[in-house]
C-alpha cells in the first residue's frame, strides 16, 4: 500500500473534490472504518477544508517571520529529587504493582 505524503495533500489541494477512493485511503491509514454514507459526507467535508487551504495559500506570508509560538510561555522544569521512604511503605508499593522483579517494578519498554 503506499503511504499517503505532502506531495499527495498538494495534488488534493489542486483537484480540489475528494473522491470516494481518496477518503477510503485516508480512513485506512487512519484505522476507521466508514459506512457509504460516511465516506460521501467525509469526501464533501475534507474537499470543503482542502478548499480553505487553498485560500490560505493565497495569503502573502513574505513579510512574515517564521514563529514557533506567540505567547512567550516557556516550560519550566525543576530538578528531580529522590524522596527516601521507610522500607515497610517501599514493600507495600512494590507489592501493589502488577509485576516485579526482587524489590523493583517492571515496567513495559518505553524504547526498543
Amino acid at each position: 500500500m503506499s503511504t499517503f505524503v505532502f506531495t499527495d495533500f498538494l495534488l488534493l489541494l489542486h483537484n480540489m473534490k475528494l473522491t470516494k477512493q481518496e477518503v477510503e485511503h485516508i480512513a485506512t491509514l487512519a484505522r476507521l472504518e466508514l459506512t457509504e454514507k460516511e465516506k460521501e459526507k467525509f469526501a464533501e467535508q475534507l474537499s470543503a477544508i482542502l478548499g480553505y487551504f487553498k485560500e490560505l495559500q493565497k495569503v502573502d506570508l513574505s513579510k512574515v517571520e517564521p514563529t514557533a509560538q506567540v505567547t512567550g510561555l516557556e516550560n519550566v522544569t525543576r530538578p528531580d529529587e529522590v524522596k527516601k521512604c521507610d522500607e515497610e511503605t517501599m514493600k507495600k508499593l512494590v507489592a501493589a504493582a502488577p509485576e516485579r522483579i526482587d524489590n523493583l517494578v517492571k515496567v513495559k519498554a518505553v524504547f526498543e
